[in-house]
């Protein structure tokens, strides 16, 4: 009995085991905490970073640009017809070009007239010019100018002039211009001259080389875009005979009428102190015609 009571206590302390045991499965106290602090921080402060070079730039080579000084010209024809008490005709055409850089000017011109009065010729004249200017300064400039002249009515056969000189701008504004000019030259000429030989009258030709001086005036004034006048004169006295000079006087008006076409009306007078024999003195045209620019 006292053994049976053993056993059971046994038991009992056993299942009471057994059931604290199952109670606190898997329950784990952890007493001891490792923490693990940084206390060191590295820092780079230098930083080498391999890039590649920048890529040289290309750019398309630029051109220099040059400015632009095109020539300028402009061909005028003109017609005068009378019919009725009188009977006239006369042509007119001329060629003028121009071209003006900051340095140098180059001005060349051709013209030429033909008429007839009452079916007998009174108007047969021919001319060309050429000038270069160079230009010293904005205004002062030197230049050498060529001009001749045929004119068969006044019994000139040729008359060439070529001589340096300077000229001065009093104006040079965009609207308006005014030039004077003085230079010297050599004139070259040959006109008609009629002798006496007994009771016949002998035509015949005197060449003359003689030296010149010259004075000249240019103006030129722009109303606006369509309109423009402008006027020239020329004086060419003989140096060692001062009484035989010759003057050539222009004024002209003309007008715009499209872009390119213009109306042309001008008048050219000539004076020879010394003419040919049995010839006037004085020459003088009226002209209108139309012109076309280019």
């Amino acid at each position: 009995m006292k053994i049976v009571k053993i056993i059971a206590v046994v038991a009992g302390l056993l299942a009471a085991d057994v059931l604290s045991a199952n109670a606190q499965t898997n329950v784990v106290l952890v007493t001891n905490v490792v923490t693990v602090l940084v206390t060191n921080i590295i820092t780079v402060t230098n930083v080498v970073t391999a890039t590649p070079p920048p890529a040289p730039e290309v750019n398309p080579p630029v051109a220099e640009k040059i400015p632009e000084y095109p020539w300028k010209s402009s061909l005028t024809a003109g017609l005068t017809l009378t019919r009725g008490n009188s009977h006239s005709l006369m042509y007119y055409g001329g060629i003028d070009t121009a071209k003006k850089t900051p340095n140098n000017e180059y001005l060349l011109g051709a013209s030429g007239s033909y008429g007839s009065q009452d079916s007998k010729q009174n108007v047969n004249t021919y001319g060309a010019y050429s000038q270069w200017n160079h230009l010293f300064t904005e205004r002062f400039y030197d230049y050498i100018r060529v001009e001749a002249r045929r004119d068969i009515v006044a019994d000139v056969d040729y008359r060439l002039t070529i001589g340096p000189g300077v000229g001065y701008y009093l104006i040079k504004d965009t609207n308006t211009t005014l030039s004077v000019e003085s230079g010297a030259g050599v004139e070259f000429q040959r006109i008609g001259e009629t002798t006496l030989v007994g009771t016949n009258s002998v035509h015949s030709y005197d060449s003359q080389t003689f030296a010149t001086i010259r004075f000249a005036e240019k103006f030129e004034h722009k109303f606006n875009s369509h309109a423009r006048v402008w006027q020239s004169v020329e004086l060419l006295p003989q140096v060692d005979e001062i009484d035989n000079y010759i003057v050539n006087f222009e004024l002209g008006l003309e007008t715009l009428l499209t872009k390119s076409i213009s109306l042309k009306t001008f008048m050219v007078d000539n004076f020879a102190s010394q003419p040919a024999s049995d010839r006037q003195k004085n020459d003088f045209k009226l002209v209108s015609g139309l012109s076309y620019k280019f």
